[in-house]
């Protein structure tokens, strides 16, 4: 356990730096804050930076065993589960702006204007804190009064009451995984459409966004695996207690850790104006 905590501990240390760096990049870079693709970009990074602090604080606290009142870990929970959907649906709504670019460029001014933008961010932390209300609603609902009062080791495990509870939250994820999906491969085959018609340097820049789409795609899929990672980590409880620690550990490190490092891939190191930004950045 302490080896895996380690492991963990220097790789969100590492994921930090390079998503501060490449968010200093974007502040210094005054091109960026009208753009819809970079501004998307930031609040991914801030999400991502955000989730893997509290997450890796969370990760320390549950193997050091220590507890907190449930009150407390309310709060908490909400914000994880909150910033854990902000980044899927994030990146759903950047395949958008990938397929208005390449498939309608004479209107990409006038649909991905900034103003937009920040009514887009404003309405995707409204879309991800729906799953947060609905799980802490029905615990609420179900919890008595002395629950609150409890003090228990921060997992979500203490929010599962019955097991229809753990139904429902798995039935909403996937709901929204299902329309993600659906967005991503309506995405690509309108992408996919423009490139087989397209020629010479067209051509490259709309297969630029397929395999921009396609890495988003598997950055999603990472996502809804995680999703069936209770269901693992429970089967392992019920065999041995660090069996339990060593299959989440696990599953943080590859279904959380590895799927937000590939934002900084995907538009920090393959999208060259951003790289050229950050090469300048850093050499002053």
């Amino acid at each position: 356990t302490h080896l895996f905590e380690k492991i963990t501990n220097i790789l969100v240390i590492i994921f930090l730096w390079i998503n501060m760096l490449l968010i200093a990049t974007f502040l210094k870079t005054a091109s960026f804050h009208t753009s819809a693709r970079y501004l998307l970009f930031a609040l991914m990074l801030l999400s991502d930076s955000f989730l893997l602090i509290v997450s890796d604080i969370l990760v320390v606290l549950t193997a050091l065993r220590v507890v907190m009142e449930v009150w407390l870990c309310i709060i908490v929970f909400f914000v994880v589960l909150l910033y854990n959907m902000v980044t899927p649906i994030t990146l759903t709504v950047m395949t958008l702006e990938r397929c208005v670019a390449i498939c309608m460029p004479l209107r990409q001014a006038e649909l991905c204007s900034t103003r937009n933008t920040v009514h887009c961010i404003l309405i995707i932390h409204g879309i991800s804190s729906v799953p947060c209300i609905v799980i802490l609603s029905v615990f609420f609902a179900s919890a008595s009064a002395s629950v609150y009062k409890q003090n228990m080791i921060c997992s979500v495990e203490i929010f599962i009451l019955y097991p229809w509870h753990s139904h429902l939250r798995s039935a909403v994820s996937q709901f929204f995984f299902l329309i993600m999906c659906i967005v991503i491969v309506f995405s690509y085959y309108k992408i996919m459409k423009v490139a087989k018609a397209a020629s010479g340097e067209n051509k490259k820049s709309t297969l630029r966004g397929l395999t921009t789409v396609l890495l988003h795609a598997f950055q999603l899929l990472l996502c809804l695996i995680q999703l069936w990672c209770p269901f693992i980590e429970a089967a392992a409880l019920q065999i041995d207690v660090n069996l339990f620690f060593t299959v989440r550990y696990s599953n943080y490190v590859v279904f959380v850790l590895a799927s937000r490092c590939l934002s900084p891939l995907i538009y920090g190191l393959r999208d060259e104006t951003f790289f050229l930004a950050l090469k300048k950045f850093y050499r002053s």
